[in-house]
C-alpha cells in the first residue's frame, strides 16, 4: 500500500486497515511456521505496511493535538 493511498483513508478506515494488517501479519507468521510460505518476503512486505499505518495514525493524532 502507498503512502498517498494511506492518506486518502478515513480515521475508522485507517483503524480498521491495521487491525487487519496485524491479523493477517500473525496468521502468516504461524503459517510460515508451519510450513513456509511460497514468498516470505510479504512478511516483511506487511510490517513495512502496519509502520506505514501506524505513522499516519501518529502524524494526524499530532496534529489535532498542535491544532
Amino acid at each position: 500500500m502507498k503512502s498517498s493511498e494511506i492518506k486518502e483513508l478515513s480515521n475508522q478506515e485507517l483503524l480498521e486497515r491495521i487491525d487487519n494488517e496485524k491479523t493477517s501479519l500473525v496468521r502468516m507468521k504461524l503459517n510460515h511456521a508451519i510450513s513456509p510460505l511460497e514468498n516470505p518476503q510479504k512478511i516483511k512486505e506487511s510490517r513495512k505496511t502496519i509502520a506505514r499505518l501506524m505513522t499516519e495514525k501518529r502524524k494526524r493524532a499530532m496534529n489535532v493535538k498542535t491544532k
